[in-house]
């Protein structure tokens, strides 16, 4: 028998995943500009990411919780596994794209789809 990682080890890398997959396609519809700028979105990620990193790990120092072995990864840096200490770097990012395309869609950017149609007729 192969011995495979169970499914709730790999869902809160899933959710993390399917995040960025529902964000990163706004970038080409409405041009963003965010990933080019990639000193702005570091800063962007440690100044939102790290009070709540920081918390975290007071947190599970202190007992006031803990993550489950059963149901994360292995690879754990100061007593956090590797998706806790991600989802503090996948959530500002999609944060940052979901502004950022509601910002150009109120500027008036059309999304690449709907520019094509109109090139189109």
């Amino acid at each position: 028998m192969i011995a495979v990682m169970s499914l709730p080890h790999w869902a809160y890398v899933a959710m993390l995943a399917f995040c960025l997959a529902g964000t990163l396609p706004l970038v080409p519809a409405f041009r963003l500009q965010v990933l080019r700028q990639p000193g702005r979105l570091l800063l962007t990620i440690g100044l939102a990411g790290t009070p709540f990193l920081v918390w975290d790990l007071w947190a599970t120092h202190v007992g006031h919780w803990w993550f489950d072995d059963g149901q994360t990864l292995p690879p754990r840096v100061a007593g956090l596994p590797l998706e806790e200490i991600g989802f503090f770097v996948v959530i500002p990012v999609v944060s940052v794209l979901t502004i950022e395309g509601v910002r150009a869609a109120r500027r008036g950017v059309r999304p690449a789809v709907l520019r094509s149609r109109e090139r189109a007729r």
